[in-house]
């Protein structure tokens, strides 16, 4: 067994705007509090325009980037914005790593709630890195959030799903559909349809503008009938559960299903991980010995045309020789004295303090 401390699960939550993501986010915040007080967990909010989150992030993008200003000096809008805000807390990722790895010990679960522009962080550089670099370092789970009221129409249902699955093959993390709002609508009718597919169309048939004029299935009716056979497969690796952010019905349910996640990857993701890997090192190691065996053949073949150069490329001994003590390098112990470029804790910087001048673009 290894004797290697168990590191946190890392929750990743998504969802389109209005989902009810930051009151979900809220509320397992509430149940891990009354589940192990003494271990609450750590949570990172990356969304730079929102006024109130219902929770106290440990890591806030708002403390390190003031978005209005970012709006401002690069003359963007609200969207612009929001991304621009992302790459800049981005480029103090490892800053933000290493905060949570020295956590690691202290909590059980990290949570990331993310913006409500959900392809500001889903299809940007940023969030994919962001992404990528969690996921390397905890067991990460994607919680993609749903708002169940508005999902009942088979049309807005299926477009759900269609994201979720793009998401999911992404990130290529364990997934969990959460059907949020379970107080104001079952999620028994999407269980169903994804369980069986007749049973979706049927529901589609019967929808409003399922048919043109004539009586014949609509261009997007058959689409989405296609489609449902597609995802199909998608929903057999696909773990759902049905909560309400404002209840907590259905909040063990989620954790359960976070564990089993977990497990997967375990199993799956870290072991893609390391192949990734080594195949990326592999393919690096490879053309360095290829750099090397051309220069080798370069150099011997300049010297068999030119062999009296060798004895030129050396140098006098009593040139060029100095004293060690000559070296103009500093070296910083970073336990001592400010330095340039002192490393930041980013929870602690204030937009009420000193002002983040970022750099404007070339």
């Amino acid at each position: 067994m290894s004797d290697q401390p168990r590191k946190p699960s890392l929750i990743v939550a998504i969802g389109m705007a209005g989902a009810g993501k930051s009151t979900f986010v809220q509320r397992i915040n509430s149940y891990l509090h009354t589940q192990n007080h003494a271990r609450p967990p750590y949570i990172l909010n990356l969304d730079p325009a929102v006024a109130h989150v219902p929770f106290e992030p440990n890591i806030d993008i708002r403390d390190t980037v003031d978005y209005k200003q970012v709006m401002k000096q690069y003359n963007l809008g609200p969207n612009g914005g929001i991304l621009t805000a992302l790459n800049l807390f981005t480029t103090k990722l490892d800053q933000v790593l290493e905060l949570m790895e020295k956590r690691a010990e202290e909590v059980d679960y990290i949570i990331l709630d993310t913006p409500g522009q959900i392809e500001i962080f889903t299809w940007s550089a940023s969030g994919a890195i962001i992404t990528d670099a969690v996921a390397s370092s905890f067991p990460t789970v994607v919680a993609y959030i749903i708002d169940t009221p508005r999902t009942t129409a088979p049309a807005t249902f299926m477009s759900n799903m269609l994201y979720a699955c793009s998401i999911m093959y992404k990130t290529k993390l364990p997934f969990i559909l959460v059907f949020n709002k379970t107080d104001v609508e079952s999620h028994d009718f999407a269980l169903e349809w994804m369980q069986d597919f007749e049973t979706f169309q049927a529901a589609l048939a019967t929808h409003s503008g399922s048919k043109d004029d004539e009586g014949e299935p609509t261009y997007m009716n058959s689409l989405m009938n296609s489609m449902s056979l597609v995802l199909d497969e998608f929903y057999k690796h696909l773990k759902a559960v049905g909560i309400s952010s404002l209840t907590g019905d259905g909040i063990k349910e989620f954790f359960d299903a976070v564990e089993e996640s977990r497990e997967t990857y375990e199993k799956e993701y870290l072991p893609e991980l390391a192949r990734a890997r080594a195949a990326r090192e592999k393919s690096l190691q490879e053309a360095k010995e290829d750099s090397m065996t051309r220069f080798m053949k370069d150099f011997t073949l300049d010297r068999a045309r030119n062999p009296r150069a060798a004895a030129d490329d050396g140098w006098d001994s009593e040139e060029g020789v100095e004293d060690d003590d000559g070296l103009d390098v500093n070296i910083i112990d970073r336990g001592m004295s400010p330095w340039p470029g002192q490393y930041i804790d980013v929870t602690r910087m204030r937009r009420d303090g000193d002002e983040v001048n970022w750099p404007r673009p070339s």
